[in-house]
């Protein structure tokens, strides 16, 4: 019976019992601090709501300041194009 009443934390599958307790422990906390952060959020965006702003628009206002300028008027141009190519906005005065 060699090492079967030794217990050095590596079970009979060679896992480090110790560390993966470890890296499950440190997942569930940076979930709970995840999940306390969307609460903030939440909270935050019915503030807003409550003082009369669209909180859809809100959104969408927060995820273009996280886009890279470039990126973000190269978007804009192409769809303004698509909108205006699809009737949905007019031409500028001598662009037709």
């Amino acid at each position: 019976m060699s090492g079967a009443g030794h217990n050095s934390g590596v079970d009979a599958h060679g896992v480090a019992r110790d560390q993966l307790r470890a890296f499950v422990e440190r997942i569930e906390r940076l979930d709970e601090e995840a999940k306390a952060r969307n609460d903030d959020r939440k909270d935050v965006y019915g503030e807003a709501k409550s003082m009369g702003f669209d909180t859809k628009i809100l959104k969408r206002v927060i995820a273009i300041r996280r886009q890279d300028r470039d990126q973000r008027l190269e978007e804009e141009a192409i769809l303004k194009t698509y909108m205006q190519a699809l009737g949905m906005i007019d031409l500028p005065p001598g662009e037709d």
